[in-house]
């Protein structure tokens, strides 16, 4: 699948969270979010903001979200359903994010990731992000380190 080409970012809604829910276990393990946590973040619109990426049928292939407060984002979820992946869905839902989030007023942007996502270290790595810490047992109850990366958004 082409990004590019079959899939368009729209808001994320609640219809989007019922989609999405059966692959969140499976795909964050201990991290996963749930039901109630999206309709909460999705009601905040003053602070955050969601995106839904739907294949050409109009199925969810993937979600993400961003958090904005003054001047910084932080990059809350990225998931791309396992039979759409590396098909450049996550680039474009992060430059989505990232294009809500410099409207928004932000000048930096956060994130953190699993250390031993190495998928997702390097797409953001090559979209400008860089690692500026360790987060010691962040995920999977303690087993599994988070690194916090940081991106400059000033032109």
């Amino acid at each position: 699948m082409t990004a590019g080409v079959h899939v368009r970012l729209v808001p994320m809604t609640a219809a989007h969270i019922d989609a999405l829910m059966p692959f969140e276990r499976d795909m964050f393990g201990t991290e996963a979010w749930t039901r109630a946590g999206y309709q909460s973040e999705l009601a905040d619109t003053r602070h955050r903001y969601y995106i839904a990426a739907e294949g050409p049928a109009g199925e969810l292939v993937g979600w993400a979200g961003v958090m904005v407060i003054g001047e910084t984002a932080e990059i809350l979820t990225v998931g791309v359903v396992p039979g759409a992946r590396r098909g450049g869905i996550a680039r474009l839902m992060a430059a989505g994010l990232l294009a809500e989030a410099m409207r928004r007023g932000a000048v930096e942007a956060f994130l953190e990731v699993r250390v031993d996502n190495v998928p997702a270290r390097a797409l953001y790595t090559s979209e400008g992000f860089a690692d500026v810490g360790v987060r010691r047992g962040y995920y999977d109850a303690g087993r599994v380190d988070g690194v916090t990366m940081r991106k400059d958004l000033q032109p």
